[in-house]
């Protein structure tokens, strides 16, 4: 289905460098409206979106590793406009996504992961989702079954079909301000499994007594930093 995809926009925010908890929290409140808006957006998807739409998000967030956000939107956008979201050779996809880093291999990994959700020629990626009961047994199998997806894509796709809103998402913008707020001692140069899972609960722990739902807490750290909220 050709541009099938739900619009979405950078949305500006101001860009805050308090450094106490009270200021952090006066800065979700002045964000507040723009971070529902988006969080209703994730929801939508979940609750109205296509299947296109829901491998849409899973594509994303395998070109995000190393790859700036806005230019792995749209670089979908424009597989969904060329009508090559749910059919296409991964030599296609990779003369496509030219601003996508490791396009070659991410582009395989495109594939790969969309013969795993095709059910009589059809793809139903949803209906697969929604044989999980646990989320979190969710993230794992996705971990396991899908090349390029690790704790942090996991936790990204899911945050961003709006299904998984207290996962982390552990990338160098949010354990910095983990840091700098001590919910965490230091950053570590590797995470392991063991390590991104203590991270999580330390973040959940952090987003439970500063107030912040932990749904938001990702979109206020990224704001405060880049001036804006995107996926």
């Amino acid at each position: 289905m050709k541009n099938s995809l739900i619009p979405i926009n950078f949305l500006k925010t101001p860009i805050d460098d308090s450094d106490t908890i009270t200021g952090l929290k006066d800065f979700w409140k002045k964000v507040f409206p723009l971070i529902s808006n988006r969080e209703k957006h994730f929801d939508n998807i979940w609750k109205n979106g296509t299947e296109e739409n829901i491998f849409a998000e899973l594509i994303f967030c395998l070109f995000t590793p190393q790859s700036k956000a806005l230019s792995c939107w749209s670089a979908v956008n424009n597989l969904a406009e060329k009508n090559m979201i749910l059919k296409s050779t991964d030599e296609d996809i990779a003369k496509v996504i030219t601003k996508v880093r490791f396009r070659n291999n991410k582009a395989k990994y495109v594939v790969e992961a969309r013969k795993l959700f095709i059910v009589d020629d059809k793809i139903k990626i949803k209906e697969k989702l929604k044989s999980f009961k646990d989320i979190y047994e969710l993230r794992k199998w996705l971990i396991k079954n899908i090349k390029g997806i690790g704790y942090k894509e996991a936790g990204h796709f899911l945050r961003n079909i709006g299904i998984g809103k207290d996962f982390a998402i552990l990338d160098r913008h949010i354990l910095k301000n983990l840091k700098a707020y001590e919910a965490i001692k230091e950053i570590p140069k590797t995470l392991n499994v063991n390590i991104y899972l203590k991270i999580e609960k330390q973040m959940q722990d952090f987003a439970k007594n500063s107030g912040i739902p932990m749904p938001h807490l990702d979109m206020v750290f990224w704001c405060k930093n880049t001036g804006g909220i995107f996926k």
